[in-house]
């Protein structure tokens, strides 16, 4: 089982938010400022995976635009985005400058992004340039892992994913516009078990040296397991994933605000697994919890099919993830109704 005695190590003994880990005060006053946050996980439809989104080349702020336009629309304030560290590695200065274009692209929306790190999920082996076109039926068969899984070698490639880590958030750690930092997304979900956990520390070390003014957060996704001990004893805010029906969520809400933090879901969202928007929506509105959809337009992702999906399907009844067609249309229109009418401020 993780230690907490090592999670005590980590965090280090300052404790006034200049250095190491929020304490739960600093958190619960840092809370006691926010709206209710509603958002989803986002990546412009024109983009099939976290490279297309953010190199030069296929660089789309016109649709990007469009698209935060569908989410204000319905009354949210914030997006879950990822970053890439090959992305950054390759163009650093375009990078950071394209980062730049998309919050002020966001602030213009009235929405405040929540940045992530690393990822896990899906493809091993990312590669700079032009991307595959999608397969078509096939659930997110472009998103890549970051970093790549010949690039998990540690500790010689810790180097160059802390240079990552600390030139963003020295960047932007003042910058009003992000919400918060989310530093790696379900690690231990491609079987790397302690090389993820491994990573996950370094990178919760490598955000402490700079501590940026916003909250740091890893995202509990399994319900019980070491790794989400470890995610939870490291963040500000606790946050979680959950793909369950609305008593599996109230339940998995109250399980987790007994560590006596903030509480932020990141993902959830899948109908044919019975996160719904009518049912599951109005229990985070309840519970005063900031809540992320997997997906906003369908688009090169596929993500409107489900995880398992094998492709050369038709468009599948109901959709798995997203809220609207490309052309603004929400896919079910009672849906985006609910959000605004939950989200009137």
């Amino acid at each position: 089982m993780f230690s907490f005695a090592l999670a005590s190590m980590l965090v280090g003994t300052s404790g006034n938010g200049t250095h190491g880990q929020w304490t739960a005060e600093q958190a619960t006053a840092w809370q006691s400022h926010q709206p209710w946050v509603v958002g989803c996980n986002f990546i412009p439809s024109s983009a099939i995976n976290q490279l297309e989104m953010w190199q030069q080349d296929s660089w789309d702020p016109k649709t990007i635009d469009r698209e935060l336009g569908y989410a204000e629309s319905i009354g949210m304030n914030s997006v879950r985005v990822y970053l890439h560290d090959l992305a950054w590695e390759t163009d650093k200065s375009g990078f950071k400058k394209r980062l730049g274009e998309l919050l002020t692209i966001a602030d213009h929306h009235k929405i405040r992004p929540l940045l992530v790190f690393f990822d896990d999920c899906w493809n091993p082996d990312p590669k700079v340039g032009p991307q595959p076109a999608p397969k078509p039926g096939v659930h997110n068969s472009g998103w890549v892992r970051s970093p790549s899984d010949s690039q998990r070698n540690w500790p010689q490639d810790f180097g160059r994913l802390e240079s990552y880590v600390t030139d963003i958030l020295r960047t932007f750690r003042d910058d009003k516009r992000i919400w918060m930092w989310d530093l790696y997304n379900e690690p231990c979900n491609s079987d790397y078990g302690i090389k993820s956990q491994e990573l996950v520390k370094k990178s919760f070390e490598w955000a402490w040296k700079v501590r940026p003014s916003q909250p740091l957060t890893c995202g509990a996704w399994t319900q019980n397991s070491e790794t989400d001990d470890l995610l939870i004893q490291l963040s500000d805010v606790v946050s979680f994933h959950n793909y369950g029906d609305a008593v599996n969520l109230r339940n998995h809400i109250k399980n987790l605000e007994k560590h006596g933090r903030p509480v932020v879901c990141t993902e959830w969202m899948a109908r044919s697994a019975g996160s719904l928007v009518e049912t599951n929506l109005p229990v985070f509105h309840q519970e005063g919890v900031a809540c992320f959809n997997w997906g906003l337009v369908s688009g090169k992702t596929n993500t409107i099919y489900p995880w398992d999906s094998t492709g050369g399907g038709p468009e599948p009844t109901p959709w798995f993830h997203d809220l609207f067609r490309p052309d603004g249309t929400p896919y079910d229109k009672k849906e985006t109704d609910l959000f605004l009418r939950l989200t009137a401020r």
